[in-house]
């Protein structure tokens, strides 16, 4: 090539170069950067507000480091001596001057941003308090400070310390003055922007002690709330409206618009609560409430105020000691009343929570609560935490919206890192860039830990979600928001990653050196282009002779945009919602720049200007009101209204108050006009709060009989169904009412097994309402037919809460093939399918325990399925079909049935035998393989009625009738673990004509229980007419004997007790009225209550009087004379009694378990009560009185709340138990031997003279200390033996025993011959003397098993619970009916009108339904559905709609 050919094409290609180069630099240059290092990281990196000046302060070398370019370049202040600096404190209020003090007496001043700074003299050290300096809010008063200082004296064992503070009106250009000696705290009350108050200018705060304490050895009841308005030349005492006991000041602050005090409460017995006093104008305090319902404690370490608004104030408490859970509380405008916001909140042992306010956007705020706040209180499991956000202002919270796509499962969310794990300073997700907010977390059902967590970014205030990289990240936001920086703070890492599009698109920067980023920040506007990286140098990238701690500036403003104009930008609306742009009452906007404008605001040190539009109000704008709650979407009160002191003072009937609506404006909220939903309403002055010591009742009459009630299970809200069909709902146990949708006629409602907030309340028509809240909001949907009436229960429920069976009536208008028909469906009645017609009984097949395919249905139908049902007789057989795949796949399990029923993982069947005429129990584990089991001679259920009682233990209590009609009782037998054999345990055990039966295990005590028998059996077979004594067993039925009876009554009168018989005899289960008040409460474990007497034998029940255990049945005494039906509340710290013989005025209770009784009279018009009502918990301290008027048809209600008797909340020690409110007590503690079922076990109970509140006070768990050597009473007589007169085990005369078990399916090493014994279940005992035992014997290998063992393997562990069978058939001696849980009619109170009721104690119950076939029980005077005493009322349980039914011979 020619030189010149050569020449152009160099030519040609150098500026083919220069020219893409200048291209690619003028398309992204870049930002600026540089490096300066320093030997420290900073423990303050302060931006002066609104100027290009920033302070770097190394308190490790003692030094100030001073830029005045946003941290490009840096320069030590010189004017202080380095190794001096040891605080830098900003003045908050000129962003000229700052202070830099020391460990001696000089200090230093800046006046222009740290370029030159000026030395002052205090006369005292620094006091190292959390905020040294308070500072002047005013303008022109600026230089105003106050200094904290410490003073000590020289003494003779040493030096005397105490702080005092100082105060200057120059800013330190004179030397200070003392203000006050012997303080804590002194703070301006003019100190905050938001405190406005019209006080006086000068008005100054102080906690300090009082003068008359002696120095240097301060109590907590000397510290005191001083104010002056003369700079302490005269001081007042602050007595905050409560006069001398304005003592025991703990803090002062200023939050927001409120000055706050808290107090330590020195009242005998407070155990140290706080108090918190609030004032918002610092001339009237007031006590801060919290509501009753949360028993919400302030103590000391145990409270946070956190990020508060403008318009109320929010508190996080800890409810539990020793515990990082919290509960939130949101005041009103004034900080007095507090309402509950936000449960199980996640807080550090510190007192952090992880709560944070969007900056810039009212009412908007992100907080972490605790998935599994339970298991972290009790087992200190690790944390599960979850995401929520509010747009009110804490009125109410949803999860973070996922990004979309992001989410595989239900349920789903974003959860983000917070306050108590932050990893920079400063707003932990938001900046004053509007609505701009990050964070680092993950998607999912709870928080990833961090370094598992990606970056999210929200750009509507956190209304919705984008992920902007993978891992977790330092941001910071630039410029209002046009520029975004990231940084990697997982790793070391080279570059840092930004945005100019909001989030869209993002490029990568290196820096050129390798950090591990320490923090990211800009000015405090976020208007800068300019950005301030700190991070730890690598030691790779140290360079030499620079320390390793780097400021890395970055300066954005090179990126060569254009400054944007009017089109570049837009109105930004804060959106609550993508339904309303109203927030707080407002449409709250901003001007930013549009996402896809590629220029910069240019708005430097100006912040955004927010504009609010007000809304009208809407309903969405007010919130409950203290002490109201929501239902069915209304705020009604939860107990009467506390009112001030000036109202309600004349004591005239018919005075009035002006109280609350139920509702309140959410504090800050400005919507105008529209809906005044906080009108004060006029008030009888008698429903106002009493004073702490009385008690609230409260008596609501209704038109006509209550025929069914429930609770909803962990909830206070409660259904009442009444003989006039229709319901009414309270939502504060029973302290006002609500008639549910007027106008319908409701046979019936039920509470869904599986899921504590739905129930469903039933029609005469096709229409149901159904709630998924507890009652908060009902809603209509549409049956496939009306309900049955042929007392099949309509609702079947399954654990997937969603799948109903309905069971309805067909084609009844015309009568000819009127039939029950069952439909299921899968979503909660949107849609419906036929399952089968012509049916008794229809019921998914999974359970609980009942683990099988989901799909099962199982119908008991006849087998004839033409005509009416209505005329069908016993020659048209019952068959049992189970259906998969929804019924549609069919397989007939048996011909010939009498019923069937669930109980724990068994599948109970009640087998028909035509040919013998007789019933066969018939058990499943799979639904489709069934077997039976072994009984005694002559004690097989095909001759003998049986009740089918308990299997809580590892076996069956099953009673076998022994004599029939008119005076009936009979055997107890006890089965093995898996209820193929069934021994005797006790004889003559007494039993009604309905088939129930004097049982009844203790709550909370396993293998505990007490029998009634018939003591004259030869007697009463001819008379009729029993003499019943009481036998209890401690060892699970393996020996019974009598109840010691107390040596005197409750008058101090002794027991004439002369015969060897007299014991004490209690009434028992076929005597009570209502099924559920049972003699015990699991949540007082050993604690029994019963009527009785002490003599040879039960006298009857008005002879007799009301007795308590606190041991479990050990030992008894007389608490009251004459019969009293009780109930136990708030886990016993308080009993109520109340006559059960006559009507009455008035209740007893009790708070120390008897010792002492105190009288309550509630009306003046005597009642009839018939039953005491609490939550099914026992956890509350308010009651209903269910009862009616003597000689009327109409009924009422009493609500008894308790709860003002004392606020104080028991305390536990859980790491020291036995020395708080509760004592350590075993079951064993009154017996010779110290073991109960092998083991001893250490329970944890209220101390019974501690007046105090358990509420939801976690105890500590039950303790076993220790297995026991084997005793004769670890075993009971085996199969076929009985005990003699000695006490021996026997065999029966005429059978043999069990064969032995070879079957070594334990893998053991060695199997026994079988004894005249063996060990009782539930007993846990160790070695000893193994009477069980025979002859020893090698086991054989895997194939030698014996027959029995493959039997046991078809026959696995069962327990079957609460199954009454009772079986008529003609030509035999024994008459009998079989008695099954099942769904019939009745009018009792629980779940099911169609169904016929249970009468067995709900903790008996493994409480599934069977239905069967209906009986008319006209013979029975009903009240409530309730039969008078002598017999049971049919009582249905809540729990699972247990129920009673009728066999009849079918010849």
């Amino acid at each position: 090539m020619a030189p010149w050919h050569r020449t152009a094409a160099f030519m040609w290609s150098t500026l083919a170069f220069l020219l893409c180069f200048a291209f690619t630099v003028a398309a992204d240059p870049g930002p600026e950067h540089a490096i300066s290092y320093f030997d420290n990281a900073p423990t303050r990196l302060f931006f002066f507000d609104d100027t290009t000046s920033v302070i770097y302060h190394d308190a490790i070398f003692g030094e100030i480091h001073v830029s005045h370019d946003e941290g490009k370049t840096w320069k030590r202040a010189d004017d202080i001596p380095p190794g001096e600096a040891a605080v830098f404190i900003e003045h908050p209020f000129n962003n000229r001057v700052a202070f830099v003090l020391t460990n001696s007496y000089t200090h230093y001043r800046t006046d222009n941003r740290g370029k030159s700074w000026r030395t002052f003299n205090v006369p005292e050290l620094l006091a190292y308090v959390e905020t040294p300096l308070s500072f002047h809010s005013d303008p022109k008063k600026w230089e105003y400070t106050l200094f904290q200082a410490t003073k000590c004296d020289t003494v003779s064992s040493g030096e005397q310390c105490r702080d005092v503070t100082y105060y200057t009106k120059d800013g330190f250009a004179s030397s200070p003055q003392l203000l006050l000696d012997d303080v804590s705290r002194c703070q301006f009350a003019h100190s905050t922007k938001d405190f406005k108050h019209d006080a006086h200018e000068d008005l100054i705060y102080c906690v300090a002690y009082d003068s008359s304490a002696t120095i240097g050895s301060h109590n907590i009841a000397s510290s005191r709330l001083y104010s002056s308005t003369d700079f302490f030349a005269t001081k007042q005492n602050e007595d905050l409206g409560i006069g001398k006991n304005a003592k025991g000041v703990v803090a002062f602050a200023i939050v927001s618009k409120f000055a706050v005090v808290v107090l330590k409460d020195l009242t005998p017995g407070s155990e140290g609560d706080m108090l918190l006093y609030v004032t918002v104008n610092t001339k009237e305090w007031a006590k801060a409430h919290f509501p009753h319902t949360s028993q919400a404690r302030l103590r000391e370490n145990a409270y946070t105020i956190v990020e508060s608004t403008v318009h109320s104030l929010a508190v996080d408490i800890v409810l539990q000691d020793l515990t990082t859970v919290g509960t939130l509380f949101v005041s009103n405008s004034n900080g007095t009343y507090f309402v509950e916001s936000l449960t199980d909140t996640n807080r550090n042992i510190a007192g952090y929570v992880d709560y944070d306010t969007i900056y810039g956007v009212d009412g908007v705020g992100i907080a972490n609560v605790i998935a599994n706040a339970q298991d972290v209180e009790r087992k200190m499991a690790a944390k599960q935490l979850r995401s929520v956000i509010t747009f009110n202002d804490g009125s109410s919270w949803d999860p973070l919206v996922a990004p979309r796509g992001t989410c595989s499962s239900e349920p789903c969310s974003l959860h983000l890192h917070s306050v108590t794990d932050m990893h920079d300073n400063g707003p932990v997700f938001s900046s004053p860039a509007p609505g701009f907010a990050m964070g680092v977390g993950s998607v999912g059902k709870t928080l990833a830990p961090y370094e598992e967590s990606n970056t999210y970014m929200s750009t509507d205030a956190g209304l919705t979600w984008t992920m902007v990289r993978e891992g977790a990240c330092q941001y910071e936001f630039g410029d209002s928001g046009t520029v975004i920086v990231i940084v990697d703070d997982e790793q070391p890492t080279d570059s840092i990653m930004y945005s100019t599009d909001m989030g869209r698109t993002w490029i990568t920067y290196n820096v050129g050196i390798q950090f591990r980023a320490k923090r990211l920040t800009t000015v405090s506007d976020s208007t800068s282009q300019k950005f301030l990286l700190l991070g730890q140098v690598t030691r790779q990238s140290q360079q030499p002779n620079e320390g390793r701690n780097a400021a890395i500036y970055l300066d954005f403003a090179t990126l060569g945009r254009r400054k944007c104009g009017p089109n570049d930008k837009e109105s930004w609306y804060a959106r609550a919602s993508t339904k309303s742009e109203c927030i707080m009452g407002a449409k709250q906007w901003y001007t930013r720049r549009k996402a896809n404008a590629d220029c910069y605001m240019g708005e430097k040190f100006h912040d955004p200007e927010v504009h609010d539009d007000t809304c009208p109000c809407e309903e969405h704008d007010y919130e409950c009101d203290y002490n109201y709650v929501r239902s069915d979407g209304k705020c009604v009160p939860t107990g009467p209204e506390r009112i001030p002191s000036t109202q309600c003072t004349l004591g005239t009937p018919d005075e009035k108050y002006m109280g609350s609506s139920g509702y309140r404006k959410i504090p800050g909220n400005m919507c105008q006009g529209g809906s005044r939903m906080d009108k004060p309403v006029s008030k009888d002055c008698s429903g106002a709060e009493p004073l702490e010591g009385a008690i609230v009742h409260q008596i609501h009459s209704f038109s006509s009989d209550i025929v069914q009630s429930a609770y909803f299970r962990d909830s206070k809200t409660v259904l009442v169904r009444l003989s006039d069909f229709t319901i009414w709902q309270s939502s504060n146990e029973g302290y006002t009412w609500e008639q549910k949708f007027p106008g319908e006629r409701f046979l019936a409602f039920y509470m869904h097994t599986h899921s504590n907030e739905r129930a469903y309340l039933i029609t005469d028509s096709n229409k149901f309402f159904y709630t998924t809240d507890t009652g908060r909001y009902w809603h209509s949907a549409e049956a496939p037919s009306p309900p049955n009436t042929f007392g099949a229960q309509v609702l079947r429920f399954q654990t997937k809460s969603d799948y109903l069976i309905w069971i309805g009536n067909a084609d009844c208008e015309s009568g000819y093939n009127c039939r029950a028909q069952a439909q299921y469906t899968r979503n909660n009645g949107r849609n419906w399918r036929l399952v089968e017609d012509y049916v008794v009984n229809c019921d998914w097949a999974r359970d609980e325990e009942l683990r099988i395919d989901s799909s099962q249905i199982l119908c008991e139908s006849y087998a004839d399925k033409k005509g009416s049902q209505v005329f069908f007789g016993k020659d048209n057989a019952l068959q049992l079909v189970s259906g998969t795949d929804y019924y549609a796949t069919r397989t007939k399990l048996f011909d010939h049935v009498a019923g069937f029923t669930k109980f724990s993982e068994f599948l109970v069947v009640a087998e028909y035998l035509p040919m013998r005429g007789t019933l066969n129990l018939q058990i499943s584990l799979d639904g489709q393989t069934f077997a039976s089991g072994n009984f005694p001679p002559g004690m097989h259920p095909d001759s003998h009625a049986y009740t089918v009682l308990d299997s809580s233990t590892k076996s069956i209590f099953l009673h076998m009738t022994m004599n029939e009609f008119p005076t009936p009782w009979g055997n107890m037998l006890k089965s093995n673990s898996n209820g193929t054999y069934f021994g005797l345990s006790i004889e003559n055990v007494n039993r009604n004509n309905e088939g129930f039966v004097d049982f009844e295990k203790f709550a909370g005590l396993d293998g505990i229980a007490m029998v009634n028998v018939v003591s004259n059996p030869a007697e009463a077979a001819l008379t009729g007419r029993k003499a019943l004594q009481t036998k209890i067993t401690h060892n699970d039925g393996g020996t019974w004997k009598p109840l010691t009876p107390p040596s005197v009554d409750s008058l101090g009168v002794k027991y004439p007790c002369k015969s060897a018989g007299c014991a004490l005899h209690v009434h028992g289960y076929t005597e009570r009225v209502d099924a559920r008040a049972t003699y015990s409460s699991p949540s007082v474990v050993g604690v029994v209550m019963a009527v009785g007497n002490v003599g040879d034998s039960l006298a009857t029940y008005t002879e007799s009087d009301t007795f308590l255990s606190r041991d479990g049945g050990f030992t008894w005494e007389e608490v009251h004379k004459d019969a009293h039906l009780w109930k136990f509340g708030d886990s016993g710290s308080i009993i109520v009694i109340v006559n059960d013989e006559e009507p009455t005025d008035h209740v007893l209770f009790t708070t120390d378990e008897g010792l002492t009784w105190r009288e309550f009279k509630f009306t003046t018009e005597k009642i009839r009560v018939r039953d005491i009502v609490t939550v099914p918990e026992d956890t509350s301290r308010k009651f209903m009185l269910l009862g009616r008027y003597p000689a009327t048809s109409s009924s009422v209600i009493v609500h008894l709340d308790f709860s003002p008797l004392t606020h104080k909340k028991c305390l536990v020690d859980n790491e020291n138990p036995g020395h708080d409110d509760f004592e350590l007590w075993s079951p064993s503690e009154e017996r010779d031997s110290l073991c109960l079922f092998g083991r001893q076990t250490i329970y944890h109970r209220r101390k019974r003279d501690a007046n105090c509140v358990v509420g939801d006070t976690p105890k500590a768990l039950d303790n076993i200390v220790r297995n026991c050597t084997c005793t004769l009473e670890d075993f009971e007589c085996e199969f076929n033996y009985v005990r003699n007169g000695e006490g021996k085990c026997v065999l029966v005369p005429g059978t043999t025993p069990r064969p032995p078990d070879d079957s070594c399916r334990n893998g053991e090493d060695y199997w026994y011959e079988r004894t005249p014994y063996h060990k009782v279940l539930y007993s846990t005992c160790e070695g000893g003397n193994r009477i069980d035992r025979g002859t020893q014997h090698l086991c054989p290998g895997i194939n030698g098993h014996s027959k029995i063992f493959w039997t046991m393997v078809i026959l696995l562990p069962f327990e079957i619970t609460a199954l009454v069978a009772w079986w008529w058939y003609k030509g035999r001696t024994a008459r009998g009916a079989a008695r099954l849980p099942g769904g019939n009619y009745s009018r009792g109170s629980g779940s099911g009108a169609m169904a016929t009721l249970a009468s067995v104690p709900w903790f008996l119950l493994g409480l599934a339904g069977i239905a069967v076939k209906y009986r008319d029980s006209n013979r029975e005077s009903v009240w409530m559905g309730h039969r008078e005493r002598g017999g049971y009322r049919d009582v249905p349980v809540d729990d699972e709609d247990a129920q009673v039914v009728y066999f009849e011979d079918e010849e």
